[in-house]
């Protein structure tokens, strides 16, 4: 199923934001049923596109939890959404599809992520079960 589609059939309608965030390489947010995702203009364009897909993961999976607030003012452990969200975006840039195409070289996941600008260290949540 390709990004578009799964989008539209999701119903999925976020504004989109790229500003000056300091540290901060971006967040996802609503207001008033309305998404947004903000994303660091400084950041390369391919950590952007991570940080795009990492934000939309809250959006679907998480669309009511307000991880900045949990973080400051509470004791809820946000790791798990974290990682939630990171494997959804990891899942969505480097889909089974794309890692079917290179099976039969002697490639490792973390060179194939490489080669799609995804972050080292998330590339190991693509689920290969379906794959090799």
């Amino acid at each position: 199923m390709s990004r578009t589609i799964l989008l539209k059939s999701l119903n999925i309608k976020v504004f989109l934001f790229f500003e000056m965030l300091g540290g901060t390489l971006g967040y996802y947010n609503r207001y008033k049923r309305i998404q947004f995702i903000h994303i660091n203009n400084d950041a390369k364009e391919a950590l952007q596109k991570f940080i795009c897909a990492h934000e939309l993961g809250h959006a679907i999976l998480h669309p009511n939890a307000n991880t900045p607030f949990l973080k400051k003012n509470t004791f809820f452990s946000i790791e798990r959404i974290e990682i939630e969200a990171n494997t959804f975006a990891v899942e969505l840039l480097l889909s089974d599809d794309v890692i079917y195409e290179y099976k039969d070289n002697s490639l490792s996941i973390n060179e194939i992520a490489n080669m799609y600008s995804m972050p080292e260290e998330v590339s190991h949540l693509n689920n290969l079960r379906n794959v090799r």
